[in-house]
């Protein structure tokens, strides 16, 4: 009985014993995988910022001011006006006791400044009229301070154009930009005598282009501009962001007479332009009729032409003139000139300075309620002599 028991207590251990060890084993395999090892994350670099937009223009202006600046000049002039003695000189009973010498008018010398522009080697420079009006003597001040005489080409007071020339040769031409390319929002810089302080540098951009009925000359097609222009600006350069001359500078809108963010420049291409013709010819050759004319009341135009396009009335016309021997009448009312359309009395002038004397254009005419189309042979107009 004692053995059985021990038997039966082996095999309970056994029994036990085995359970325990498959328990175990079931244990491990049924623990689950640990997880895959993660390899460390590529090192990502942050997005690059969108690139912006390239800018429009340089940010510096040095070269194109080196290409410009030695071509532009500071012009002196001198003039001598008489002065008018006092009133108590010229009286009759002073002049007795006194003798008339006394009551002579006296003389003056008086001083002005300006700029200007070399546009050829041989010293032909380019200003405004009335920089060197009535001038006696001019002289030009270049970019190294070197002062040379200069002598007046010819002008010409419709445009405010003047051409100098200079002593010698071998002088710094700025180069010619396409002034008629200028667009209103690009940069330009105005380069000049301002105050008499020397050669100054502004910037600014343009404004307008073909700005007319400013009243300050005959012929205007003006670049406007908020480059600061003062007094002594006037014939000193305009030119763009590569140095290239687009206007001569010629005036400002003020109302203290200093820069004030509006001014205006004569085109490179009108400048040129009445240079070679007073190089040619020795004044400026335009287109003539021999009339005056003027605008016309809307209720005018709109009634006596139906398209509505614009007309002019003629005032007067000059007897024995072109219009007059093409059979134009005052109170005619002209639509068209050369098949181009007149919008108002500066468009017609512009339209018939530029047509080549000589040349027979038509001339649409309204008279009453009759449309007639004339032949006109443009003549030249009338010039003022260069002083």
């Amino acid at each position: 009985m004692a053995r059985f028991g021990e038997a039966l207590a082996f095999t309970l251990r056994s029994v036990f014993a085995g359970l325990a060890v498959a328990y175990l084993i079931l244990l491990l395999r049924t623990a689950p995988a640990p997880p895959p090892a993660i390899p460390p994350a590529a090192a990502v670099a942050p997005p690059a910022p969108a690139p912006s937009a390239a800018p429009a223009g340089p940010y510096s202006y040095a070269a194109a001011v080196a290409v410009a600046a030695p071509a532009v000049v500071n012009v002196y002039t001198s003039k001598y006006v008489s002065a008018r003695s006092n009133p108590l000189l010229e009286d009759p009973l002073f002049q007795r006791f006194f003798g008339p010498a006394l009551a002579e008018p006296s003389k003056r010398l008086e001083t002005s400044l300006g700029s200007g522009v070399i546009v050829a080697a041989d010293g032909h420079v380019l200003t405004n009229h009335h920089v060197i009006e009535s001038a006696d003597e001019i002289a030009v001040v270049l970019h190294d301070g070197n002062s040379v005489r200069a002598r007046i080409v010819g002008t010409d007071p419709e445009s405010d154009v003047a051409v100098l020339r200079l002593e010698g040769a071998g002088y710094p031409a700025i180069p010619i930009g396409a002034s008629g390319a200028i667009a209103v929002g690009d940069v330009v810089l105005a380069i000049g005598n301002p105050f008499g302080v020397g050669q100054t540098v502004t910037q600014g951009i343009v404004s307008a282009t073909g700005r007319n009925r400013v009243g300050i000359n005959v012929y205007e097609n003006f670049i406007q501009t908020d480059a600061a222009v003062n007094p002594g600006n006037s014939g000193g350069a305009l030119v763009n962001a590569r140095g290239e001359l687009v206007g001569i500078n010629t005036a400002i809108v003020s109302r203290t007479g200093t820069a004030a963010g509006i001014s205006f420049a004569i085109p490179a291409e009108v400048a040129m332009a009445v240079l070679g013709d007073i190089r040619a010819t020795g004044f400026v050759v335009r287109g003539w009729l021999g009339i005056e004319v003027q605008d016309p009341g809307v209720a005018l135009v709109s009634g006596s032409d139906p398209s509505g396009s614009g007309a002019v009335v003629v005032e007067r016309v000059l007897r024995g003139g072109p219009a007059y021997r093409a059979g134009l009448e005052p109170g005619d009312l002209i639509t068209h000139i050369d098949q181009r359309p007149v919008i108002d009395s500066r468009t017609a002038r512009d339209i018939i300075a530029r047509i080549v004397p000589g040349t027979t254009v038509p001339a649409r005419v309204l008279r009453g309620r009759r449309t007639l189309l004339l032949d006109v042979q443009v003549g030249q107009r009338p010039h003022e002599p260069a002083n």
